[in-house]
């Protein structure tokens, strides 16, 4: 998952160096920290947070069989 969240984000950025993702583990959801570098961010988020959420869709359907809920966070 960590990979495909990492390959979307680079495919968007101008510094796809900068692209990084660490994961932490819940109780009940495994949690996706997106960091970007600052000028990238508008381009990961989207207007009015359209990438966000579509970034998200992806990886909500690409993780529909794994036991736990899975979160991304942009930061």
């Amino acid at each position: 998952m960590k990979e495909l969240i990492i390959y979307l984000a680079q495919s968007l950025v101008d510094e796809p160096e900068a692209v990084t993702v660490t994961e932490s583990e819940t109780d009940d959801a495994i949690v996706y920290e997106l960091h970007v570098a600052a000028d990238d961010m508008g381009r990961v988020i989207g207007k009015h947070g359209k990438i966000a959420k579509a970034i998200r869709s992806i990886v909500k359907s690409a993780s529909y069989k794994m036991p736990k809920k899975v979160v991304v966070e942009i930061k």
